[in-house]
């Protein structure tokens, strides 16, 4: 209420701030012979705009499954009312669940065997080389990212902790590391850098195959919840979230191009859709669009969660022991950007022209609530 009321002050202001910057979209789309903001913005990453529609269209198809991980919610956390301000909220009691990195190391080594023996023997040529900077340190900036410069290999900085989330977050940043040492190993150095759309697969495919890792070595029931409920977090807040976000753009840049407003309206009406009748709609969400500084990005929130459904499909098939996809992820990791996004997500057997990817992630999503 305090965060909102502040928003809520200053809400006309803010509505205006993001009005000139979607006309200033349609004004450079009009310019250039586009026919909609939406279709110049994919158009940079040669995105056709039915990647953008399937994704919407199909997540709207699978709202039985939000509507399902918000009644477990709901339940787990014992609320008679279930609120907006509930869904951060750990699904589960804290546990004392203590992974030293050298553990961490050994279980991303395992995890990731599915991949082949040439990939692995690099993640370990990382651990070993000096690629990672581990620990918290004087004057040392928190979070953890990927990075590096073409002609040397990839660096990676964590600040590890011993805790669960620090092991996702070393298999996920080697997943950039990855796609990074491939890329530039196979590509010149105009073709070496990966564009946005790809650039989460990597890591989060990294990321789906720890997931499936632990939930199959781990046979503590409180520890299977714990897993479970960091996976949920992911689907609720990549897939879905990011999907709502995306149409909530579409449909105000679709808005502003006929002359028509109404954010905060058009903003609560999605939250009712995706969260459903179990979810208490406070009169704040309405306010939440306000605080998203993405949108002042067009069109960019929406590669997420597609990256995110193909890493998920892609992690299914390598699970599987698809060879031939298996072979064709090394390729799309080497692939640069020497291919458009599409093209290069094909190498793996992923279309995400069609909707099935994103189907076969909601599916996953699906298994999961069964397994809870």
């Amino acid at each position: 209420e305090a965060l909102y009321k502040q928003y809520g002050a200053y809400i006309n202001t803010i509505a205006a701030a993001f009005y000139g910057n979607v006309k200033q979209a349609m004004f450079y789309a009009d310019a250039r012979g586009y026919k909609s903001t939406l279709n110049m913005y994919l158009d940079g990453s040669f995105i056709p705009e039915n990647v953008y529609k399937n994704l919407i269209k199909t997540v709207n198809g699978n709202l039985d499954k939000m509507y399902c991980y918000v009644d477990i919610r709901k339940k787990a956390l014992g609320v008679d009312e279930l609120h907006f301000y509930d869904i951060y909220a750990p699904m589960v009691e804290d546990i004392d669940w203590k992974i030293s990195y050298d553990e961490a190391k050994d279980i991303v080594v395992k995890a990731l065997a599915p991949m082949g023996e040439e990939y692995v023997s690099h993640i370990k040529e990382g651990f070993n080389n000096g690629w990672v900077d581990v620990y918290e340190n004087t004057g040392k900036r928190s979070g953890a990212f990927s990075w590096g410069a073409y002609g040397t290999h990839p660096y990676v900085f964590l600040n590890y902790s011993d805790t669960l989330n620090d092991v996702f977050t070393v298999i996920h940043e080697m997943g950039h590391a990855m796609h990074t040492y491939y890329s530039n190993a196979n590509q010149p150095y105009i073709y070496a850098g990966y564009k946005i759309f790809v650039a989460e697969v990597a890591s989060t495919c990294n990321e789906a195959i720890l997931m499936q890792y632990m939930l199959k070595n781990t046979d503590d029931e409180k520890k299977k919840r714990y897993l479970l409920n960091h996976f949920f977090e992911q689907f609720k807040g990549t897939l879905y979230r990011q999907t709502m976000f995306a149409e909530f753009e579409m449909e105000a840049h679709a808005k502003a191009e006929h002359g028509e407003e109404s954010l905060c309206a058009m903003y609560k009406k999605l939250n009712e859709k995706y969260f459903g009748p179990d979810m208490v709609i406070d009169d704040e969400i309405a306010l939440e669009w306000a605080r998203i500084p993405h949108f002042y990005t067009p069109f960019y929130v929406y590669q997420y969660a597609t990256g995110y459904s193909a890493a998920i499909a892609i992690s299914t098939k390598i699970l599987a022991g698809d060879e031939q996809v298996i072979a064709g992820y090394r390729k799309f990791l080497s692939g640069g950007s020497s291919m458009h996004p599409i093209e290069l997500l094909k190498l793996c057997g992923i279309d995400m022209t069609r909707p099935d990817v994103v189907q076969e992630a909601l599916d996953v999503f699906g298994e999961l609530l069964k397994q809870w």
